[in-house]
């Protein structure tokens, strides 16, 4: 099923399960040419009602939308099953990112035929698994992409058996709104802090707002020319829902064959989590340094440590609850204040 190895990356599932009723076009043998056409019959057991959607995106290309999906993925999958949906149509597919790319199971060219009632079971269990996260991801060998209709039908099943799916979306189709950004109940904006995100965020902000989604940024620094999280709030009319530092170890990590699960990221992503309203109560810390899935590109080294200075989360942050509003004095409905959180310099790692 999958272990960790010496150095705690996750590798992935050996086999590839098959679930019952679904019918395979190429025996098991030949992982990498399956095409899954799950049942048209209902799902059983899908709630359609349950999980809760987060879309992601980049402000501007290069943000770190994907690798930010990702670690906010794997921090739900420790408390609900979880899964990250890559709809970036252009991209070479998250599964390289996660260091997937070999690892059998089900990518969007497979669910060409999935239309109607699909059961939400069968998908779930014939997607790559990184660390307890099911992936459904674009593949770079096959660059074709499902019609509307198919990821619309595979979301709603996913949504249906799962508690949280994660949506790295493709942000020129939500500039153009041919996104699936309306199912969304929350969508995060990464925001490195220069004017050029500026002009993208505003570029796409009536789309995102427009569908009734909560939506916030993650403030990305440092700024190259002093723009801060605060006047990158105003600008874009958006709350802060976390401060990120970059940290040049989280791209070397990627690199190597994973996403790491601590440090500034790591922090960044449960304190999205707690202000989207689904991470409320505390857990243990993650019990490995990055989930990988096939061999480590050139060996994976020690834990990532702490963020550099400006970690994740400190000053102003915007809790975003089930029903909340930006209202008189920047206080946020119920979900929590919209204020300073914590001095500069201090850090919960524990519980949160």
């Amino acid at each position: 099923m999958g272990a960790t190895d010496e150095h705690g990356v996750w590798r992935g599932r050996d086999t590839w399960p098959t679930a019952e009723g679904t019918e395979l076009d190429a025996p098991p043998p030949a992982a990498s040419s399956y095409r899954a056409v799950p049942s048209r019959g209902p799902g059983a057991g899908q709630d359609p009602a349950r999980a809760r959607v987060i879309g992601v995106v980049g402000g501007r290309g290069g943000a770190g939308a994907s690798t930010f999906a990702a670690a906010l993925a794997a921090r739900f999958a420790r408390r609900t099953a979880t899964a990250l949906v890559d709809l970036d149509r252009c991209a070479a597919g998250i599964d390289v990112l996660l260091a997937l790319e070999d690892t059998d199971g089900v990518r969007w060219p497979d669910l060409t035929s999935a239309r109607g009632d699909v059961d939400g079971t069968q998908v779930l269990a014939l997607l790559p698994r990184w660390g307890p996260c099911a992936v459904l991801s674009a593949d770079r060998q096959r660059p074709s992409f499902p019609e509307p209709g198919v990821v619309a039908d595979v979301l709603h099943a996913l949504a249906g058996v799962c508690g949280v799916v994660v949506l790295d979306l493709e942000r020129a189709g939500v500039v153009t709104g041919e996104s699936v950004a309306a199912a969304c109940d929350a969508i995060v904006v990464l925001a490195p802090r220069d004017l050029r995100t500026v002009a993208g965020v505003l570029a796409m902000r009536d789309r995102l707002v427009g569908h009734g989604a909560h939506v916030g940024i993650v403030a990305v620094g440092p700024s190259p020319g002093g723009l801060g999280a605060d006047e990158l709030a105003r600008a874009v009319e958006l709350p802060v829902l976390a401060r990120l530092a970059v940290d040049r170890r989280t791209a070397a990590a990627t690199e190597r064959g994973g996403v790491p699960l601590t440090g500034a990221v790591a922090r960044a992503a449960a304190r999205v989590a707690r202000a989207v309203g689904t991470d409320r109560t505390a857990g243990p810390a993650p019990d490995r340094a990055t989930y990988g899935g096939g061999p480590a590109r050139g060996g994976v080294g020690p834990a990532v440590g702490p963020g550099v200075g400006g970690a994740a989360g400190l000053g102003p942050e915007a809790r975003l609850g089930t029903d909340a509003r930006l209202g008189p004095g920047g206080q946020v409905g119920a979900g929590g204040g919209f204020g300073v959180d914590e001095p500069a310099g201090s850090v919960r790692v524990g519980a949160w």
